[in-house]
């Protein structure tokens, strides 16, 4: 049985606006004409969703979200960019989300299963993988990157064009000025390395094996002393069989900004490092 769409009789949805079958929007949300929205996705009262914005299915957007409004970036022109949203996220009060510009490929692009709490922001042409986690008043600058299953910490701040790796944990306030590499927890202003997110790769299901040669691949890179393109050619000759350590050191290769390290004279012993 096809679910039916219910929009509150309060709501303003723009001619042209698509609202697949089960949508449920609330009372005074408001919906702009080139908004596209999936099945059985659920809006609440108050929310704004406009611009060229297309959102999956089954999502979940909270009371008085913002989502697609125009890049809070002074070069914006009008053009006729892009937000993409995929399936199951949710997207709490007060929450902004962007869409691209001309600067960035003209799209800002969310992936499945994740999580804006409340006050987070995804800038204009962020890209975002999916199973990702944004605290409280989280903030992402433009153009910044987020792989699958990163955890960005209450008030952080991620600085323009970062890359957040893969299982990447950001403490809470930290400011993140360069990337942070797959695994890793990052934490301060500005942010160093404190250790693997062990607590986080052991509940995605990482075997033991597997993070034994994370903890050989992490000190060999950050705690040994040896020159860092030297270590990064000897972590990938060593241990780049598996692809946890091949997507590691594959990151930190093309890195732009540069990586977060440990602070000097920190230890870089893994056994204690948790998430």
């Amino acid at each position: 049985m096809t679910p039916a769409t219910h929009i509150h009789p309060s709501a303003v949805v723009a001619p042209g606006a698509e609202l697949d079958s089960g949508v449920q929007v609330g009372p005074y949300t408001v919906i702009g004409p080139q908004v596209r929205i999936g099945r059985e996705t659920q809006v609440g009262p108050h929310a704004v969703i406009e611009g060229r914005t297309t959102i999956g299915r089954h999502n979940h957007i909270f009371q008085f979200a913002s989502v697609g409004a125009v890049p809070q970036d002074k070069k914006y022109a009008g053009e006729d960019s892009q937000l993409i949203i995929g399936d199951h996220n949710t997207v709490r009060e007060f929450a902004t989300l962007q869409p691209g510009t001309t600067g960035g490929g003209m799209i800002t692009r969310v992936g499945d299963h994740n999580l804006f709490m409340v006050y987070s922001h995804v800038a204009h042409d962020c890209a975002l993988g999916s199973h990702i986690v944004m605290a409280n008043s989280a903030n992402l600058g433009g153009h910044v990157t987020l792989e699958d299953f990163a955890v960005i910490g209450a008030l952080a701040g991620i600085h323009q064009f970062a890359r957040i790796g893969e299982s990447a944990i950001i403490g809470a306030g930290a400011m993140v000025s360069l990337d942070v590499p797959p695994y890793c927890m990052a934490q301060g202003d500005r942010a160093y390395l404190f250790g693997l997110n062990l607590i986080g790769l052991k509940r995605r299901g990482f075997t033991t094996a597997q993070l034994e040669t994370l903890k050989k691949a992490y000190r060999a890179l950050f705690s040994e002393g040896e020159p860092f393109k030297q270590a990064l050619a000897r972590v990938s000759q060593e241990y780049g069989d598996g692809p946890e350590v091949a997507h590691l050191v594959e990151f930190i290769s093309r890195s732009q900004r540069g990586v977060c390290r440990p602070r000097s004279g920190a230890s870089a012993d893994t056994d204690e490092a948790s998430g």
